[in-house]
């Protein structure tokens, strides 16, 4: 088993699905992307998972929703932190 191929932590998915939801990829070079996911996730707590299949099925929609806000939050928070760096 390698835990890199097996197990991931499922808001990487989700902060870059917002990421992508917000257009920052055609706007921003790939170092500030970079920097922005690892701010973001940093904001996060952990949920890790072995199968996307699991989260889509076995989450409630009020979790996922608290998820999506969470995300949101910590993608503007670190948006808000590399825009105001010198």
């Amino acid at each position: 088993m390698k835990l890199d191929d097996d197990i991931h932590n499922y808001y990487e998915k989700l902060v870059l699905d917002h990421i992508v939801e917000l257009g920052l990829e055609q706007d921003k070079d790939a170092e500030y992307l970079a920097d922005l996911c690892c701010i973001s996730l940093n904001l996060l707590p952990p949920r890790y998972i072995r199968f996307e299949v699991d989260m889509a099925f076995y989450l409630p929609q009020s979790e996922r929703f608290e998820m999506m806000m969470r995300v949101k939050e910590a993608v503007k928070r670190a948006r808000e932190f590399l825009d105001h760096q010198p």
